[in-house]
């Protein structure tokens, strides 16, 4: 059984103020109220547009991180003027948090169409491993992204507030991959929460570490598929 991604309506986090918890708030509670104030241009471009910002902010924010990059740059670098990008998103927080969610959103689905029609925690689990690998080949900016956040969060506690959902819905695919090998028999019930701080440590690191080269991703993906299956190391006869 495969478990989709869970979607949720995203807080667009306006702080002009500040980046502080209040401002953060104040914006989730105007949320609440009103989906958008903000006016928007015709569909068809504004999809490409909103599209081409968020690629252009997570490769941006991936290099620079969030303090250094400005909106001006971004906009520039998408070929839109500061002014076009406010249409889309209030603030540069606003954009921040609208590129972390879209990334989770893109690295979930891909796992979740990954594990389609794959039944078995181990084969589950290989599939989940193989697709980091060819997300971590194919755009490397997705992890550098990713690897990102945790150092802002770890200078701005305040935005894990407004990331939590995204966190959250990653903890349930975590869970729904644990389970199902709870269920198949291949996990020992009372080993349900080691093996799942495992899988969460160990499929965050891939898709939040930026590898030296994508052999050595490689070579830690096959490293960690000997280690599920007991064959990695060799057992030293007991004396």
């Amino acid at each position: 059984m495969t478990v989709r991604s869970i979607r949720q309506p995203w807080p667009h986090v306006s702080t002009r103020s500040g980046t502080g918890a209040p401002a953060i708030l104040e914006a989730v509670s105007r949320e609440k109220k009103t989906s958008s104030r903000l006016g928007r241009p015709p569909a068809t471009d504004s999809a490409d547009t909103r599209r081409t910002i968020l690629d252009v902010a997570r490769a941006a924010f991936a290099d620079r991180g969030f303090e250094v990059t400005t909106n001006r740059e971004i906009a520039t670098e998408a070929g839109i003027t500061p002014a076009a990008l406010y249409h889309y998103f209030p603030s540069k927080l606003d954009l921040f948090v609208a590129v972390h969610h879209d990334t989770r959103e893109r690295v979930l689905a891909r796992f979740n169409d990954a594990i389609d029609d794959v039944l078995g925690f181990v084969p589950r689990l290989e599939a989940i491993l193989d697709e980091s690998h060819r997300m971590n080949t194919e755009d490397p900016s997705l992890a550098r992204f990713l690897g990102a956040v945790r150092v802002d969060v770890a200078r701005h506690p305040e935005f894990e507030m407004a990331l939590q959902v995204d966190q959250a819905a990653l903890d349930a695919f975590f869970r729904s991959i644990v389970d199902h090998g709870v269920d198949t028999g291949e996990i020992d019930r009372t080993r349900r929460a080691l093996v799942l701080s495992f899988v969460a440590t160990t499929l965050t690191g891939l898709t939040t570490g930026q590898s030296a080269s994508d052999r050595q991703h490689a070579l830690a993906v096959e490293a960690i598929k000997a280690a599920v299956r007991g064959d990695l190391v060799a057992r030293l006869p007991q004396t």
